[in-house]
């Protein structure tokens, strides 16, 4: 039965999926004539170039009210949620599967969705809409039942309803499983044990409110992160020689079977291309329209200007922290070893060039990222719980959030992976629609930016 599951979504993943994603990601770069490629100056102008106080932009006055996130506190809380598994153990097991082959779909799926993921995060922003208790609720479902015509609203319901799924099945299993597994491997930690400090903990945080969240998740994810970035640059630097040949396999194996080597059983095309795209859409979102519930609490002026931030998100996370996963694995040849799955291949390249206690280190402060994605993934939960079942249900179904890491901990690896590429399939397929249906709205949104700040700027 398993393995029947696992050949469809092999197929849908390798296939009318891949097309769709990439399809309406390229309909978009085309349109703005590939803006995510040619106009990257002007996304990091205009994202990142303010945090140094230059071109500020004019809020809507809200964020001293913890109603509403800053536009870095909420790039953070959405890199909280994508970082983690997906860039570490995600990546491992889709080369262990798939073959080096799988991290070029990766690139591919990445460079067409910085644009997709800009048309999510501008359409979440201008079709978002305020709660009883203050605080914006927006994404998808938002989007297609306000965007678009009444017959088109049980897409919404569907979307929210995946939405939650998904958001269980990857932050609740997905993120606490990899961070159990990542703590057990290390320190022989009992898993359960590491299921009650992210309830406890994790429970205190998200509770504090949007504002503590958000400035949890801004202040901790950039030193584990370059703590992570550091441990595995290393592993490549000492198997530099490897370096090239990783490339070459990439590229190669991308349009050829990749043959079996040492525990590594082969794989085929599809693989490659299913393995990759699936793997990369978990990590950057583009397409799923999930992290765009994040960006629509953010305390912006114009919906074009958030929807550069979610560009900036599918680089960081798909063109630099993936890559840095990658190319340790590839090239310490740790991922043709049939020992070690998931996280594990990774902490197995980094103990065989950094000293133990070191890797003790990375292996905290990987577990810090993976929490910090269990965290950030919260403001997904409560917004499609929030659209199916109203304000006075969100307060009491949002404690649901609390019980899946108990079970998640001792779940089997491949099961829970299964789960998520299920769970990212259902939700696709609605969001990729909508974005196509609401080109117009999009490209008026972008429009407005360009005349009214581009085109203004010196």
């Amino acid at each position: 039965m398993l393995n029947t599951i696992l050949a469809v979504f092999e197929f849908l993943w390798g296939g009318p999926l891949f097309i769709l994603l990439t399809g309406v990601g390229l309909y978009f770069t085309i349109r703005l004539r590939f803006f995510q490629i040619f106009g990257l100056g002007k996304i990091y102008r205009y994202t990142i170039g303010t945090l140094a106080g230059k071109n500020k932009q004019e809020t809507l006055g809200e964020a001293a009210s913890g109603k509403s996130l800053k536009s870095i506190e909420v790039a953070a809380t959405v890199l909280s949620g994508s970082l983690g598994a997906g860039t570490i153990a995600g990546v491992a097991a889709a080369i262990a599967v798939g073959g080096p082959g799988a991290v070029f779909w990766m690139w591919i799926i990445a460079t067409v969705g910085m644009l997709t993921k800009m048309v999510e995060v501008t359409l979440a922003v201008r079709y978002r809409v305020k709660g009883e208790n203050g605080e914006y609720y927006g994404g998808p479902m938002h989007y297609i039942k306000h965007g678009l015509a009444r017959k088109w609203a049980p897409l919404a319901g569907i979307y929210a309803t995946a939405l939650m799924i998904l958001v269980v099945t990857d932050a609740c299993f997905v993120q606490t499983n990899t961070m159990a597994a990542v703590i057990h491997y290390t320190f022989g930690m009992p898993t359960i044990a590491v299921g009650l400090f992210i309830i406890a903990i994790g429970a205190l945080v998200i509770f504090k409110g949007l504002a503590g969240l958000g400035k949890f998740c801004t202040y901790a994810l950039p030193p584990i992160t370059l703590a992570y970035f550091i441990g595995t640059a290393w592993v490549i630097i000492d198997n530099y020689q490897a370096i090239p040949q990783a490339f070459a396999d990439i590229v190669h194996y991308a349009f050829a079977p990749a043959p079996a080597v040492g525990g590594f059983i082969g794989s085929s095309i599809m693989q490659a291309i299913s393995k990759g795209a699936s793997r990369g859409i978990f990590t950057n979102e583009a397409g799923m329209g999930t992290s765009a519930t994040v960006h629509a609490t953010a305390n912006v002026d114009y919906p074009f200007r958030q929807g550069m931030w979610g560009a900036v998100e599918v680089f960081f996370v798909s063109m630099i922290t993936c890559n840095f996963t990658a190319f340790a694995v590839l090239t310490s040849d740790m991922w043709t070893n049939a020992d070690y799955q998931g996280i594990q291949i990774v902490f197995a390249a980094l103990a065989a060039v950094w000293p133990p206690f070191i890797v003790h280190l990375l292996t905290i402060g990987v577990a810090l990222i993976l929490f910090t994605s269990y965290l950030g993934s919260f403001i997904k939960y409560r917004t499609s719980i929030n659209y199916l079942f109203g304000d006075n249900w969100e307060r009491i179904i949002k404690w649901l959030y609390f019980i899946p890491p108990i079970i998640a901990v001792n779940m089997e690896i491949p099961v829970i992976w299964l789960m998520a590429d299920i769970a990212v399939g259902f939700l696709v397929i609605p969001n990729i629609i909508a974005l196509f249906l609401l080109r117009k709205d999009f490209i008026q949104e972008y429009q407005r930016f360009k005349t009214n700040v581009i085109d203004k700027t010196p």
